[in-house]
């Protein structure tokens, strides 16, 4: 990565960034090279509104010999703490500066529950660090940045529709607006996301771990690879014609064929609950009902929804009715990240 840097005497002492969540349409899964976050394959997303982490950072000397961090008020510890240290120890060796650091999290993404608390996480956490360090990054630097963090950050960077290339190197891998990518802004596809949360609960399983998993102990992962480039054409092709019903098969079809790899995986890998398979039948029959739905799912048991704006309340209706006990949420697609604050 490239990036600019700003003399030692104009380094911020703090600085606050707020990003948003995304939802992968052609799903990013498995990693080409662990150590510096490079997927296997180029993905899709939508940044949504209404789900985001407010992050502050201020490089000045912390607690001593380690950064404090607080994440909704609690001081984590573990693999949390460990990442989060490792990632300022990135933005520290870039930007030459050795002071510790004090870390301010604020989230309104339930964790760890397949709803991309990372990458709103990180996404605010490279943007309020790198800033506060008196780094000087462009759209595509920060992408990179927080790729490092979390490989979903690159993508809640920007805000809309956003494709992240795959790249082979940390120099080509990065995210951008669509419609930097294509020359289309998909004005006419009027997008929108209905949520449904089955389960706000841990994972059972990290998506680190099950990406590895699925990887080295699934016969079918090597056919999804090859699927999901298509995928991504395809998607492209929709985005570009404003063709929603293209969009949203091929969007479903490549979330189904993912967990389709997972759990032909040995151990098997299973995110979905039984009530997830009731949604995505019952999205079905709303498709036969006239209604524009397609399903996405991540790693976890809920349910995305991929839908045109005008119709997003009706099938956000829909799904209450049919689906009693669920938390179903409209989302319409949101900003990049956003510097609240920034003091010298």
């Amino acid at each position: 990565m490239t990036s600019r840097q700003s003399p030692a005497s104009l380094k911020t002492a703090s600085a606050t960034a707020s990003a948003n969540t995304n939802i992968a349409l052609i799903k990013y899964w498995g990693k080409a090279d662990e150590s510096l976050m490079i997927p296997t394959t180029s993905s899709l997303s939508l940044t949504l509104d209404d789900t985001w982490t407010t992050t502050t950072v201020s490089f000045d000397g912390g607690t001593g010999d380690t950064d404090a961090v607080s994440i909704n008020g609690s001081a984590p510890s573990g693999t949390a703490l460990t990442r989060v240290s490792g990632f300022l120890d990135l933005v520290r060796e870039r930007s030459g500066i050795t002071q510790r650091a004090n870390v301010t999290s604020i989230s309104t993404v339930p964790l760890a529950a397949g709803l991309a608390s990372s990458a709103a996480g990180f996404a605010a956490l490279a943007a309020a660090a790198s800033r506060a360090a008196g780094m000087d990054l462009d759209g595509r630097a920060l992408s990179r940045l927080a790729r490092r963090g979390s490989g979903s950050a690159a993508r809640s960077v920007f805000g809309g529709l956003v494709l992240w290339n795959a790249g082979d190197d940390d120099a080509t891998s990065y995210a951008e607006p669509v419609q930097d990518a294509i020359g289309h802004t998909a004005s006419d596809l009027d997008l929108a996301m209905v949520v449904v949360v089955l389960s706000g609960g841990r994972k059972t399983i990290s998506s680190t771990r099950a990406m590895r998993r699925t990887m080295t102990a699934s016969p079918l992962y090597p056919a999804w690879v090859e699927a999901s480039r298509q995928d991504l054409r395809d998607a492209l092709e929709a985005v570009r014609c404003g063709d929603l019903a293209r969009l949203g098969k091929v969007a479903e079809a490549n979330a189904l064929g993912m967990h389709a790899s997972m759990m032909a995986a040995r151990p098997a890998i299973m995110y979905w609950l039984p009530r997830t398979i009731e949604v995505l039948h019952v999205i079905g029959e709303m498709r036969q009902d006239g209604l524009p739905a397609w399903a996405t799912i991540d790693a976890g048991p809920n349910v995305k929804v991929l839908t045109r704006g005008g119709s997003a309340e009706r099938v956000a209706a829909a799904l209450r009715e049919r689906v009693p006990g669920a938390e179903v949420s409209v989302r319409r697609p949101g900003a990049g990240v956003r510097f609240e604050e920034a003091s010298r």
